[in-house]
């Protein structure tokens, strides 16, 4: 049965108090299994598909090799999509005030992520190294039948501190959640079959404050129109990536999140 079609919002904010909340607070990520079920789920990777299936790679292959496209899902034809935000939302709202001095009120668009199957993969980084606002990472996987002996793929998270690792399978109908700051140091290993994922961003508001606040003293101006980078390239490589590269393409374009406000 689909996950959501037995859970009210009181029991949604059980699940996010007494098992999202509690594991960041203790191990830093935690993922639930079974979220859309098969119909919605289905249709989210349907959408997926046809999205980070249409544009080129968009980094260099030596530093990930995967496909996106950023959506809000109010776009035509991703209805399934902001189905899924929606949800995503909802989890994320019951936990805001519950994760210690962090005010979380804005995510950022979606990236829908596909790696093409040809052993590509996305190197050890950290997604917030330098306090851009970035808090929570959340990242819906919609692989089905996947084999990770034989389809690799795996998201290697690195628990700062600890000794072992986290090894995350991307598997369909999986919503993973992780801290996005340098507590969690993370890899894709190389994916020999095609790999689906959408990740959003969700921003700690006084962080995002002040990285805006740098920003304008760097530049003199207000955040840029476009949607696709906070920076040009050459700042941005000298303030938020120096030896991470995902900011490129990060979109700063924010939403609000449904409920979090008076929380």
């Amino acid at each position: 049965m689909p996950f959501i079609e037995h859970l009210s919002d009181t029991e949604l904010e059980r699940l996010a108090l007494e098992q999202v909340v509690p594991a960041l607070q203790e191990y830093g990520f935690y993922y639930v299994d079974g979220l859309l079920g098969e119909l919605a789920g289905g249709a989210v990777l349907d959408q997926d598909g046809r999205l980070a299936g249409s544009v080129p790679a968009v980094h260099r292959r030596s530093i990930r090799g995967d496909k996106i496209a950023w959506v809000s899902g109010s776009e035509r034809g991703c209805e399934a999509i902001n189905f899924l935000l929606n949800l995503i939302d909802k989890l994320i709202s019951f936990c805001s005030g519950r994760l210690g001095n962090k005010a979380i009120r804005e995510r950022s668009q979606a990236m829908v992520a596909c790696y093409p199957g040809n052993g590509a993969g996305y190197v050890k980084h950290v997604d917030n190294p330098n306090c851009d606002g970035r808090c929570i990472t959340c990242i819906y996987y919609l692989n089905k039948n996947w084999n990770a002996k034989e389809h690799g793929g795996i998201l290697r998270i690195f628990p700062e501190g600890k000794s072992y690792v986290a090894d995350i399978k991307p598997l369909f109908d999986r919503l993973l959640f992780f801290w996005s700051d340098r507590r969690n140091p993370h890899e894709v290993q190389p994916s020999y079959t095609t790999r689906y994922a959408i990740t959003v961003w969700y921003f700690d508001s006084e962080e995002r404050a002040e990285a805006k606040r740098r920003f304008r003293d760097l530049t003199g101006t207000n955040e840029p129109r476009t949607k696709r980078s906070l920076f040009p390239q050459q700042m941005l490589s000298n303030y938020i990536l120096r030896q991470n590269f995902i900011s490129e393409c990060l979109c700063f374009f924010c939403f609000s999140i449904k409920g979090a406000a008076g929380r």
